[in-house]
């Protein structure tokens, strides 16, 4: 049997979910759609997907709880998420990145864009995935394949994103990236997202990190890197 990946779908609104069933099924993924929070978080559960498409405005559990729940889990804390919003939402955006979430797009989308995100988001988990290049810096271990990090042999939980920027930074000691090289290296060229974004992960990282976020420095007015030295 072909292993398609498998996508979640949770959205309120029927047309966008037939839409977006009917357009992934084509292009060879396997979709479960859904249109509320709680039966949502049953099926993740149960299924653990390869990624989620979320809804933030939904009944009873809305999306932002949803995500706050997946995120706080070990057992689904490392699918990726791609909220969906409507204009005009940005604060629940700015909420759903320094949740966890990986990635946001707004309604009406663009169904090409939406293929490209997930299709790289998904690559760039899987060569993750296949990577055992093992980063040791101080007390920071990084495993890319197993998707592990422990500081001080203390294993911590990051996101899909926050171990993306952690693995890029310290991989590249000292160098200074700005926020839009940041957003070009982990999710590519001609992607579309704030570079507020960025700054919400790094602080939700370096919360992880706890002493060891002193490793991670800001530089005014350009943007980030890792000093080992520090």
């Amino acid at each position: 049997m072909e292993n398609k990946k498998h996508i979640v779908i949770i959205d309120d609104e029927q047309d966008i979910l037939e839409l977006l069933r009917y357009n992934f099924d084509k292009i060879g993924y396997r979709t479960t759609c859904l249109s509320d929070g709680e039966s949502a978080l049953k099926e993740i559960r149960e299924s653990l997907p390869d990624l989620i498409l979320l809804d933030l405005m939904l009944p009873g559990i809305d999306g932002l709880d949803v995500c706050r729940i997946l995120k706080n889990s070990e057992q689904t804390l490392k699918i990726p998420i791609i909220m969906i919003t409507a204009k005009g939402e940005d604060p629940d955006v700015i909420k759903g990145l320094e949740i966890g979430a990986d990635d946001y797009v707004t309604k009406p989308f663009s169904l090409k864009v939406l293929f490209a995100r997930v299709n790289a988001l998904l690559r760039r988990r899987a060569d993750s995935l296949n990577s055992n290049n093992e980063i040791q810096i101080k007390e920071i271990s990084i495993h890319p394949g197993k998707r592990r990090v422990k500081v001080r042999n203390k294993k911590i939980e990051l996101t899909f994103s926050e171990f993306q920027i952690l693995y890029l930074l310290a991989g590249r000691p000292n160098i200074v990236f700005s926020r839009q090289q940041i957003i070009d290296e982990i999710h590519g060229i001609n992607y579309h997202v704030t570079d507020r974004s960025i700054d919400f992960q790094i602080v939700g990282l370096r919360q992880k990190l706890g002493k060891a976020k002193k490793y991670i420095q800001t530089i005014r007015s350009v943007g980030y890197k890792f000093n080992p030295e520090e």
